[in-house]
Parts: C-alpha cells; sequence; structure tokens
C-alpha cells in the first residue's frame, strides 16, 4: 500500500494568525512538522498542502514539497481531498501543522491501521486533568474493538463514579484510504461537524468506523503564542542533546 503524508497548512488561523511560519528554535514550526514526519518509515513521501504562497516559499526553502490548494477549505481533510487526484496514493495520513513535537512513530503506528485493512484510523493518549477541561483539547470515546464513538472538546465520558475510566485525548492525526477521501468530498459539512468544529464527526455522522489505537502522543500542540514559546524551549532541549 502506498501511503501518503500530508501536512495541510495555512496562515488564516483564527487564534494563532501565521502560526506554521511561526519560528521555534531558529525554525518555522512547519519545517519541524515536516522533519518529524520524515523521520517515520512507512510514508513515501511527504507533502505540505496550503492556499498561501509564504508557506510554499518557506516549504521550498527547507527542501518540502508543497502543493497549492483552493483557500475557501473548511478543514484539512477537505483540502488534502483537493490534492489527492494529483497524487493518486491508495491512502494518506493527515498530520496536523501544530504539531512539531509529534512522534514519528505515531505516523507510522495511524499507517499500520490503514494497512491493516481499516478505512479510517486515528490514535489517542491518556488525557490529564487540564486535558479534561480545556475546550482546545479533543477527547475521544471508544468502544471495546478501540473503534470511535464520538470525539468531543467537552471531558467525555462524564465521570460520575469516580472509578471510571481514563478520559482518552485524540492525537492530530488521521490515516484515510483514498476511495474513502473521494467520498468524503461529497459530503457536506455535518451538524455535529460543525457545532464542535471537529471534521471527523463528518465520518461518524455517514456512519464510517474510525480505528482508534494508543500512540505516543506530542507534549504539547501550538495554538497560542504562549503554547509556542513552551513548544521552543522543548525543542531547544530536545534536539540540543
Amino acid at each position: 500500500m502506498n501511503v501518503v503524508a500530508v501536512i495541510p497548512a495555512r496562515m488564516a488561523s483564527t487564534r494563532f494568525p501565521g502560526k506554521p511560519l511561526h519560528r521555534l528554535a531558529g525554525k518555522p514550526m512547519i519545517q519541524w512538522v515536516y522533519e518529524a514526519v520524515s523521520r517515520s518509515h512507512i510514508p513515501s513521501a511527504v507533502l505540505v498542502a496550503t492556499p498561501d504562497i509564504e508557506i510554499a516559499s518557506a516549504a521550498a526553502s527547507f527542501g518540502a514539497e508543497a502543493m497549492m490548494t483552493r483557500d475557501d477549505h473548511p478543514s484539512g481533510t477537505d483540502r488534502i481531498g483537493e490534492i489527492a487526484p494529483l497524487i493518486g496514493a491508495d491512502a494518506y495520513i493527515n498530520v496536523q501543522g501544530d504539531e512539531p513535537l509529534l512522534p514519528p512513530e505515531d505516523v507510522d503506528a495511524c499507517a499500520e491501521l490503514l494497512i491493516a485493512g481499516h478505512e479510517m484510523a486515528s490514535l489517542y493518549v491518556a488525557a490529564d486533568a487540564s486535558d479534561c477541561t480545556s475546550s482546545a483539547v479533543v477527547k475521544v470515546v471508544t468502544d471495546i474493538h478501540d473503534r470511535a464513538l464520538y470525539f468531543s472538546r467537552a471531558s467525555i465520558p462524564f465521570r460520575r463514579n469516580a472509578g471510571g475510566i481514563q478520559v482518552k485525548r485524540h492525537v492530530g492525526i488521521y490515516g484515510y484510504t483514498h476511495d474513502l477521501l473521494s467520498r468524503f468530498l461529497t459530503w457536506k459539512p455535518t451538524p455535529l461537524e460543525d457545532t464542535e468544529m471537529l471534521e471527523q464527526l463528518r465520518f461518524l455522522e455517514h456512519g464510517v468506523p474510525i480505528q482508534m489505537a494508543p500512540g505516543i502522543g506530542s507534549r504539547i500542540s501550538v495554538d497560542t503564542p504562549e503554547q509556542a514559546l513552551e513548544a521552543s524551549k522543548l525543542l531547544e532541549k530536545e534536539f540540543a542533546r
């Protein structure tokens, strides 16, 4: 199976405009993400999908291939869908552009689920107390076979029983087959997707099973300038060794 990793990125972030080119430890964030994904083993290529010439130029400066897209896509998956017919891979891994500390192993773990025959795949890690109270952190509930039941920015499941089960934090990575991605593009954004602003809910609302698996997870995702500063310090420490 030919699997290609794609990093959708745009300058017009609501909470953090220009985020992909914000410099962390001397490099633009998109470069850190690209280099992390490039250390994975399964994808045959790593591409950047963007509507912004500034991002495409930055990608070229560090040796990444960028493909231009329209600027009106409601999600990263829609953005990848535009260029998928030009790539023609069997499957795609969608890596969020705000994950500079994403472990390469998570890219391979997601790809392995696709190779095993699942149409769509993603990962989770154990959520901590701060994750549960943050709407910026997406949580996922799974069934006994580790298939996703629901994703939410709210803390799910509600832990009425003090023992309860471990809340799971969704890792910002998706994998899907080319055929599934083609079908996705024929579906308009769905009510739950619009409510939570989570593109993966469009798949669930159309009855698509999303196979989940435990991942390693990033130590931090970058949604704000404050998180960017923290990520920069972590990267300096990690790559100074």
